[in-house]
């Protein structure tokens, strides 16, 4: 054998021997397949095997037997406890909805009453927002050019009360002068009287000398002094008689003194009387340099500040000036607001003036308030063609002066379907829907439609609903359709 020979054989016996290797690994593959289907299709054909023995012996069991065996079908258990109300008629008010501004019923200037004081202070609790009562003091005015010119009033009232004093003293003295003049002008009249008298009775002496003479009973020389006796009593008559006078002219110009020293002591009257009042004046003045809350309600503007001057507004205030005089602060009287809405043309024929009006914000959910109408403007706007009615809000913290808010205004009531608030529940898209009770446990969805909120929790049902049907209150918002509930006996 050749060398090619034994090559060739080798190779022949190589692939005899993989051929015989490769057979017997499929082989060994093939038991471990057979042996893993074993148990699989000893299993199946067993199950196989029972159920057809069961169905053999099935049918030949009686019906009843059957029907026995047979499992009935689950009952709907409730899904959950709810409560129900029936719908029912009430009045519905009909409402015109508009929008307005807050405004202050009465808002009060409180103006300086006296002008060119510095603002000397400001209470704290002096803010905006603050209710202060009639009479507390918002602001102190320095007082020191008050205070000095009073006290100089009341030294210059007092150098006229002492002239006036010394002039009253004069009147006096000038009194007792006419006093003393008038008991002279009597003592004159007394000597007057006494000198008539000796002047008469030297009269009659002479005329009956003057017959003795005739006679000759007495001599010339006896009638002449009789004569000059008669002379010297008509001088005395005339020197008392001049003295009379004289003490009468004393007297007139005595009391022409006292009315002269009673015009001085009037005049001096008059000057202190003007002191007093100058003193009055500035101490009327010193109790304005309190600026006090002319109303009792709630501090809108707190314009003043320490340091101003008072009628001489900062050029940030031009605006605040009323009557010439800076406004200081302004009070809302009270604390009443009013809501001023607006209300077209052709709907203000709805609006009477006491109507009931729900106010709220859009802002502040807590906003829920009843106004009423208190007064429509005469004047139309001619370019938006509104009027502006005026709502009086009740007491309240949550809106103030220059806010906006929603009004609902009644116009009309009548009668109406309604259900609780809480009935209804709205969907993704926008519809309303509430769960009515179909028989006695089951609900169904029920799309309704709206009409107006009312007191008490209950809103007005236009359609989908009649009067007696019973709706899901309490637990609806968890319910879908076709669920069975358990009715509360709360409801």
């Amino acid at each position: 054998m050749t060398v090619g020979d034994e090559s060739s054989s080798k190779v022949e016996m190589e692939d005899s021997l993989r051929a015989e290797d490769a057979d017997l690994g499929q082989k060994l593959q093939d038991r471990q397949t057979r042996l893993w289907l074993m148990p699989l299709l000893l299993g199946t054909g067993l199950g196989l095997a029972i159920a057809f023995g069961s169905m053999g012996i099935l049918n030949h069991r009686p019906t009843g037997q059957q029907n026995a065996i047979a499992k009935p079908p689950a009952k709907l258990k409730p899904s959950m406890t709810v409560t129900v109300a029936t719908v029912e008629t009430a009045s519905v008010a009909r409402t015109l909805n508009t929008t307005g501004t807050v405004a202050a019923s009465d808002l009060i200037p409180v103006l300086p009453q006296t002008n060119g004081l510095q603002i000397k202070k400001i209470p704290d609790n002096i803010q905006e927002g603050a209710f202060v009562n009639k009479g507390d003091v918002l602001a102190v005015l320095d007082d020191s050019v008050l205070q000095t010119q009073i006290t100089q009033a009341k030294a210059d009232m007092e150098s006229k009360q002492a002239d006036m004093a010394s002039k009253q003293a004069d009147v006096t003295s000038k009194q007792a002068s006419v006093s003393s003049n008038v008991a002279i002008v009597k003592q004159r009249q007394a000597d007057l009287a006494q000198a008539q008298a000796r002047l008469e009775e030297a009269e009659k002496n002479y005329q009956r000398y003057q017959q003795l003479a005739a006679s000759g009973a007495i001599s010339q020389q006896e009638l002449d002094t009789r004569s000059y006796t008669v002379k010297t009593a008509r001088e005395t008559v005339r020197v008392a008689e001049e003295n009379v006078r004289s003490t009468q002219a004393n007297v007139g110009g005595s009391q022409a003194n006292i009315t002269i020293a009673q015009a001085n002591v009037n005049k001096a009257k008059a000057d202190v009387r003007n002191s007093a009042a100058k003193i009055g004046q500035l101490q009327a003045q010193l109790a304005q340099t309190l600026v006090v809350a002319p109303v009792s309600g709630i501090i809108a503007e707190k314009l003043a500040r320490v340091g101003d001057m008072t009628g001489v507004p900062p050029q940030t205030q031009v605006g605040n000036v009323i009557g010439g005089t800076q406004k200081l602060f302004s009070i809302i009287r009270d604390g009443k607001l009013q809501l001023q809405a607006k209300v077209p043309e052709i709907q203000l024929s709805l609006v009477k003036v006491g109507a009931t009006v729900e106010v709220t914000s859009d802002l502040d959910r807590l906003v829920e308030l009843q106004g009423r109408v208190r007064e429509i403007e005469p004047m139309v706007n001619d370019q938006r063609r509104e009027a502006t009615v005026k709502i009086d809000l009740p007491p309240t913290k949550l809106l103030k002066p220059g806010m906006f808010a929603r009004a609902a205004i009644t116009t009309s009531s009548t009668l109406g379907m309604t259900v609780p608030q809480k009935a209804v529940q709205t969907q993704p898209d926008g519809s309303v829907i509430v769960f009515m009770l179909s028989g006695e446990d089951i609900v169904r969805a029920q799309k309704v439609e709206l009409g107006e909120p009312l007191n008490g929790n209950r809103v007005e049902i236009k359609s989908g609903l009649k009067l007696g049907d019973r709706v899901v209150v309490k637990g609806a918002g968890y319910l879908k359709d076709g669920d069975k509930v358990l009715i509360s006996p709360e409801g």
